[in-house]
């Protein structure tokens, strides 16, 4: 079995630069691409297909309506104190290490379409990595195989998987799909185009 692994214990500095620092990107409402309202994260959620029934979100102790958000959706909360992605992906495979591999998804990419995650997903194969891309450039989310366990494990810091790239068979799953690009890292893009 695959298991989704829903980073959401960012910062989003950015953001709050912009929005202001009382601001979480996550919590912020915009129009998803079934045209209803919802917060960016629930958006994220609400886009996972129902074949992955092993769902992890990371998350700080300060973010109570992400993970209460998160538990709707049947997701496992897992509280970081580290917010670096590499800490946060390490700390997910460690909770469930025996899956068949682990889908990588960004809490702020709420515009990704269903169907372009169950690409990516059927792309996976346990010695590689499999990567959606759109107009030539590699986007989210990103499957790891089994065989990548160890390395996310040992990762840590700020720097996520990618690193893992350059020595791995990475199978490239073409989309016409703008989402797969499209995080929410300031208030302008709330509004998809």
């Amino acid at each position: 079995m695959v298991g989704a692994i829903i980073l959401a214990a960012g910062q989003g500095s950015r953001y709050r630069q912009v929005a202001g620092f009382d601001q979480d990107k996550l919590l912020a409402l915009c129009v998803g691409r079934d045209g209803v309202v919802r917060p960016v994260v629930e958006h994220t959620l609400r886009n996972l297909p129902a074949s992955l029934e092993s769902r992890i979100l990371v998350t700080t102790g300060d973010r109570p309506e992400v993970a209460r958000l998160a538990r709707a959706y049947g997701c496992e909360v897992l509280l970081q104190a580290c917010t670096g992605m590499g800490d946060s992906i390490a700390a997910a495979v460690a909770t469930h290490p025996a899956q068949e591999g682990w889908l990588i998804v960004l809490g702020d990419m709420p515009f990704i379409l269903p169907s372009s995650i169950e690409r990516v997903i059927a792309r996976m194969a346990a010695d590689s990595i499999s990567v959606p891309v759109h107009g030539g450039e590699f986007g989210h989310p990103v499957g790891f195989g089994a065989a990548y366990g160890p390395a996310l494990m040992a990762l840590s810091g700020d720097r996520g998987a990618k690193p893992l790239f350059a020595s791995a068979k990475v199978i490239e799953v073409a989309l016409e799909d703008p989402g797969v690009l499209w995080d929410v890292d300031v208030p302008q893009a709330l509004a998809f185009k």
